[in-house]
């Protein structure tokens, strides 16, 4: 199998790493000779590669992304939609990293399929993983470092280990696709399409910028330019906040204008 992902700041990259590395020692039970032929790929969907063949490639494909207000993100939406004739007939693992609990943040990514599409859908295993939080404008939820950091590291790999198990014996969970999940998450996705929209309006860059153009490298939807001696928003953003949290400066908002004091990546920790 392989699996996909998309990290706005490392969380989902460690996840879906994390996946990879524990579904191989999972299977224990083949021999030598099989093990070499069965390991597990991991892909950023921000890769310049073929995904088209890797799809065809393989029976069982993974994701794995960040949730804010149980949408997906935009990128990983149009990713899929690119390819939804080959995911179509496909095994489907789904996981989604949140900071609280995001109602149906795994199920959400089926709703990119056209509805004749759903039903058919073999979702194999879905999972939500609580992650730190990395929007660090938002002063009701501190950015974490250290030992604090730690105890996400030691939770999430006990919590793949049991995932890697229960797939392994063909124990099937499929978090958020209950009715209760299902409720919630269209509780909490209301403001999203319109945060989407407005993000433009929402983004901030202080007169702190240096115009090192480092928001606009990291960028994963290429939304940043420098024109006139600024940066300009071109309304194609994900809001996932690599940018606020790579500005040198820290002269990136979303939420509060005030200034970023501290900034969050996974990676760097």
């Amino acid at each position: 199998m392989i699996i996909f992902y998309f990290s706005g700041t490392g969380n989902s990259k460690y996840v879906a790493e994390a996946f990879c590395r524990e579904i191989s020692i999972n299977r224990d039970c083949c021999s030598a000779a099989e093990s070499n032929t069965t390991t597990t790929a991991c892909y950023s969907i921000e890769e310049d590669i073929d995904f088209e063949s890797l799809i065809n490639s393989e029976e069982t494909i993974g994701f794995c992304y960040p949730i804010y207000c149980s949408r997906v993100p935009r990128i990983m939406r149009e990713f899929v939609t690119r390819h939804i004739e080959v995911l179509k007939s496909k095994k489907l693992i789904i996981f989604c990293t949140q900071v609280l609990f995001s109602g149906d943040g795994a199920k959400a990514l089926t709703y990119v399929f056209p509805r004749e599409y759903r039903r058919s859908l073999s979702i194999i295993y879905a999972e939500h993983f609580f992650m730190p939080n990395n929007v660090s404008d938002l002063i009701l939820f501190p950015i974490e470092s250290g030992k604090k950091l730690q105890k996400y590291v030691v939770k999430t790999e006990r919590k793949m280990q049991s995932v890697c198990k229960n797939i392994k014996y063909g124990k099937i969970k499929r978090r958020g696709f209950n009715i209760f999940s299902q409720f919630l998450g269209l509780f909490q996705g209301i403001l999203a399409p319109a945060m989407e929209r407005n993000a433009h309006k929402l983004y901030k860059i202080n007169s702190d910028c240096s115009l090192c153009k480092v928001c606009v490298s990291v960028c994963p939807m290429k939304n940043l330019v420098c024109e006139n001696n600024k940066i300009a928003h071109k309304n194609n953003c994900t809001i996932f906040y690599r940018c606020v949290n790579k500005c040198p400066q820290k002269a990136i908002t979303f939420i509060f204008n005030g200034k970023v004091k501290k900034q969050y990546n996974w990676s760097e920790e």
